[in-house]
């Protein structure tokens, strides 16, 4: 496959108390384990951003099937909340819900929509058979 574009970010630090940058700059952050799980909290964390680039993308397939369909999704939101849980066998393992807001368009077209979105978009690609994934219209 040709890649269409590439995101390059480091991380370094003391796992994941430490410190993410691209190297485009755009992104420079401090990570800490969150208070819920015995860190520090007081910055970003890998399941934050997980679901940060899980609901823009996601938006993104959206607005794009919406836009062939000739819907209006000019008022639309997705909401992602990203779970660490761990694994009966060890390690941990994530689990994503997806809340969808479509104001503007009919249910029946909205699932429409959502099944579209949910076909093309590279992280629910990347997700599929991996990750539990529930995808609620509201």
């Amino acid at each position: 496959m040709t890649a269409l574009y590439t995101a390059t970010v480091a991380a370094m630090g003391d796992g994941r108390n430490g410190r993410i940058q691209s190297t485009d700059g755009h992104l420079d952050a401090q990570v800490r384990v969150p208070s819920e799980l015995g860190g520090p909290g007081g910055a970003t964390n890998p399941e934050q951003l997980f679901a940060a680039g899980y609901a823009a993308c996601f938006h993104s397939a959206l607005k794009r099937v919406a836009a062939q369909e000739k819907a209006n999704a000019s008022e639309s939101e997705v909401v992602a909340d990203v779970s660490l849980h761990a694994l009966p066998e060890g390690g941990y393992g994530l689990a994503a819900a997806l809340e969808i807001t479509l104001p503007e368009i009919d249910r029946e077209t909205a699932e429409v929509l959502v099944a579209k979105a949910h076909r093309i978009c590279p992280y629910s690609n990347a997700t599929r058979d991996n990750v539990e994934v529930t995808l609620t219209i509201v």
